[in-house]
């Protein structure tokens, strides 16, 4: 395994950046469509499976038509932000309108049209942070930064006369 030739870094790290993807899609699952509830409201068994289907349904629509708002503004995907897409898109469906129901075509439109409020600023590349090891958490006091006891003037004479 730590044979350079036979196994390259790059598929390697490339495939940890795929992964990290889709832990982030987890995240989006978890915080933004069960608001944070750590779980599924469901107690049977066969409920669990029905509800873990709707959210998953629920996040796959709801990237689909990120997809398309990326699509109009043209940018990648990951560049939508979720969190506040997902609130504009479930808000346009859920909030019922006065209109006709007919009319939810045109509001998906206008809401296309505004895409370009939803882009995130490029991820930043070339990042690299080495791993270290941190000082844990200790019981024991700190000592005092020196630079308070400095900062102190003797009066007139110094300590000794």
């Amino acid at each position: 395994m730590q044979d350079a030739r036979a196994h390259p870094a790059r598929p390697w790290a490339d495939l940890y950046r795929q992964r990290w993807e889709i832990e982030l899609g987890f995240r989006e699952i978890k915080q933004s469509l069960q608001d944070a509830e750590p779980v599924l409201r469901s107690e049977q068994p066969e409920l669990v499976r029905q509800e873990l289907w709707g959210v998953l349904i629920a996040y796959t629509l709801l990237r689909r038509w990120m997809g398309k708002m990326a699509e109009h503004v043209k940018v990648e995907p990951q560049r939508i932000s979720f969190h506040t897409a997902s609130y504009a898109i479930v808000n346009l469906l859920a909030i019922p309108s006065l209109d006709s129901a007919g009319t939810l075509p045109k509001q998906l439109e206008a809401l296309l049209a505004q895409s370009r409020y939803f882009v995130l600023p490029p991820r930043r590349t070339g990042r690299y942070f080495p791993r270290v090891v941190k000082n844990g958490p200790t019981n024991s006091r700190r000592k005092k930064c020196q630079s308070v006891l400095t900062d102190w003037h003797w009066p007139e004479g110094g300590p000794l006369r």
